[in-house]
């Protein structure tokens, strides 16, 4: 509206001129034409940059709409999870995506743990770990895709066994919002079993390596087809409740790659060859037509604090007899620069122990058990975060307001046999970053790995360095 009062004001002068030189003038119509055409030039200057600033307004308020923000492990929520990225802007769709290289130097020939890679005696080795673009679009103000493509180990296609294919569609969503407490989603989804599983990326976390709970009890990534709810609720002023539930294809106890019926679920992989996305399966793309029900509820009494509980129910077997249910909790405090971050998960696979006859079935993986029936584990991190004076006075231009320290350690433990104890697997790990902005992120880290073996301890170290970010 100024900026239509302005054009009205010039208009007059302009146009007030031209009435005096007509007066004074004879060549009043060639002075009425230049002066037409530098108001219409100005009027279009003025209109263009007033919808510069209503787009960018636009754009600033739906970022406040969304909540969009920079992603930390603190960023609390569950289904908005996924669209805390720092996404690139085209037209319509968004790109972005991260990526992680490190340099391990282990001092055993053991394994680093369940789903970690296996280093020779004195071995060191680099591995580009992951590169993951993701996309996301907004079709309308009610429809949005978002995706993750996983590319892992560089260009290799399946991993040196020849077992599992390292390239997937790691989620792909279509949500319609229908409104803040309830919104649909259907596709590939990221399982809300635990926090980790939705904050898995590797520039996000403070460590190399992710805790060993979500490598075998909780498979992180660990996504599936299905369709259900998410939505957010607002108890008081305050505190937020967050949900997600959706029912999607199970797990998949078994494997057809030697032809015959073998069984996955071992102490030496956990639920992790379970996954149904990357196991064998013959007939269909649900190897027994049943369902899962998965779901998890978080609840923010206060900024900072946020505690999460998550369950997942459906069959494993071919006859869709035997349940499969975990159980986990999950923490996160924040307290000026200390964060204390956690979880815990409990497995029950019923009758893992016994074949599809009823017979005991032994763990040809560890001599001398049956196939577990009980898994659990959890850890616990504590981080404090820091940026000494002196270097911001030192190197300003490489230590800004946006660079960060973090000083941490993490316990973590598991058993994925819980009748057994030989199976537990401990670590305790000790780890400094430095963050030059937030979204890239520099680790040392050193590992001190306690695994029980068939008839002995066994303890393998190491040092893990790693470099990570968000693109």
């Amino acid at each position: 509206m100024k900026r239509l009062a302005i054009i009205g004001a010039l208009s007059a002068c302009l146009l007030g001129g031209i009435a005096l030189e007509a007066v004074a003038d004879e060549k009043t119509e060639k002075a009425l034409e230049e002066r037409i055409k530098r108001l219409e030039k100005l009027v279009e200057e003025l209109t263009e940059h007033e919808a510069r600033e209503a787009k960018e307004g636009k754009e600033k308020e739906k970022e406040m709409k969304t909540g969009e923000k920079p992603l930390g492990f603190g960023s609390t929520g569950s289904g908005k999870l996924i669209y805390a990225k720092p996404f690139v802007s085209s037209p319509r769709t968004t790109v972005g995506g991260y990526m992680d290289l490190q340099y391990r130097l282990f001092n055993s020939s053991s394994s680093t743990g369940v789903g970690q890679p296996s280093t020779g005696n004195g071995s060191s080795s680099f591995d580009q770990q992951r590169f993951v673009p993701f996309f996301y679009s907004d079709i309308t103000d009610r429809l949005k895709v978002a995706a993750e493509l996983e590319i892992e180990h560089g260009i290799r296609s399946k991993s040196n066994d020849g077992s599992s294919i390292e390239v997937s569609l790691e989620f792909a969503t279509i949500d319609y919002l229908i409104h803040e407490k309830l919104n649909f989603r259907a596709g590939i989804i990221l399982l809300p079993v635990g926090k980790f599983n939705l904050l898995h990326d590797s520039p996000l976390n403070d460590l190399s390596d992710r805790p060993l709970v979500a490598t075998a009890i909780i498979p992180s990534t660990l996504s599936e087809t299905g369709a259900g709810f998410y939505g957010t609720f607002y108890p008081t002023r305050l505190s937020k409740l967050d949900y997600e539930l959706y029912v999607t294809q199970g797990f998949n106890g078994y494997s057809t790659a030697t032809g015959v019926l073998t069984p996955v679920i071992t102490a030496d992989a956990g639920l992790r060859n379970a996954r149904q996305r990357v196991s064998t399966v013959e007939d269909g793309l649900d190897n027994n037509n049943g369902k899962a029900v998965v779901g998890r509820v978080a609840f923010s009494p206060i900024l900072g604090v946020e505690v999460g509980g998550s369950g997942y129910y459906g069959s494993y077997d071919p006859a869709s007899k035997r349940p499969l249910a975990i159980w986990a909790a999950d923490w996160t405090f924040q307290r000026g620069p200390f964060e204390l971050i956690g979880e815990a998960a409990w497995v029950y696979v019923r009758d893992n122990s016994k074949d599809l006859n009823g017979n005991p079935a032994p763990d040809l993986t560890f001599t001398g058990h049956f196939l577990p029936q009980r898994m659990d584990g959890y850890y616990v991190q504590g981080n404090y975060h820091f940026l000494p004076q002196f270097l911001r006075r030192w190197a300003p231009s490489y230590f800004t307001e946006a660079s960060t320290f973090t000083a941490v350690v993490r316990w973590d433990q598991i058993n994925t046999n819980s009748e057994f104890s030989d199976k537990k697997r401990e670590r305790l790990t000790f780890g400094l970053n430095f963050r030059p902005i937030e979204d890239t992120v520099f680790k040392v880290d050193y590992q001190f790995n306690f695994e029980d073996g068939k008839n002995n301890r066994a303890r393998n170290d190491g040092l893990v360095l790693s470099v990570a970010t968000y693109f």
